[in-house]
């Protein structure tokens, strides 16, 4: 599995091998060997989510509080989608800055988002699946999110594609609102725990 870092740091993308035959392909889009070569700890998989989407649908920008917040690790098992990964640590030398990364059924591609980053998508298929391992369960009080269309953020998303955005998604604050309320995490705060996550490693 080749893997390689992202604009934003501790962010990554992973692309499998994948093996077609004339039963159909097989593709392993998670291997924990190439997780600990660019992250340097593995992944507590306290949850599993699957969502499927409609062309068009937009989910996120979601985040946790942190410490422990929830990094994710997320694949598309069907359709194609555009992967969206923002800096929201306070503090971050690329803090407000985001990288993208197309996953589809194709490729298997992965993306590994730590603790503190900011995540969405957007579908580009009718019948589009999301999968996600999740580091900690989902926990109402530390869920906080930031608008997908925040024109200051002015994130990717394909001027040819309607987009589906839920009211809570859209009415989520701006980043600068989020960061004005203290809802942010912290990049020290970040990056401490990243740290306390490969020391129990070693």
């Amino acid at each position: 599995m080749q893997f390689r870092p992202l604009k934003v740091p501790d962010a990554y993308a992973y692309t499998p091998s994948a093996f077609p035959d004339e039963r159909g392909l097989f593709a392993a889009p998670f291997q924990e060997e190439a997780l600990l070569g660019s992250v340097g700890h593995p992944l507590r998989m306290a949850q599993v989510n699957h969502s499927v989407s409609r062309r068009g649908t937009i989910r996120g920008v979601h985040f946790a509080d942190t410490p422990p917040g929830q990094a994710k690790y997320v694949y598309c098992p069907a359709g194609a989608l555009l992967d969206v990964i923002v800096d929201l640590r306070t503090g971050s030398p690329t803090f407000g800055q985001w990288d993208s990364v197309l996953l589809d059924a194709v490729d298997f591609r992965a993306v590994y988002v730590a603790e503190g980053l900011g995540h969405a998508f957007i579908a580009l298929e009718d019948d589009t699946a999301m999968a996600y391992l999740c580091s900690e369960p989902y926990n109402p009080s530390g869920e906080h999110g930031i608008s997908p269309l925040d024109p200051a953020l002015a994130l990717p998303w394909p001027a040819d594609v309607t987009p589906i955005v839920s009211e809570k998604d859209r009415s989520a604050p701006t980043l600068a609102e989020a960061r004005a309320r203290g809802l942010l995490p912290s990049y020290d705060d970040c990056t401490a725990y990243y740290e306390k996550l490969r020391s129990a490693h070693r």
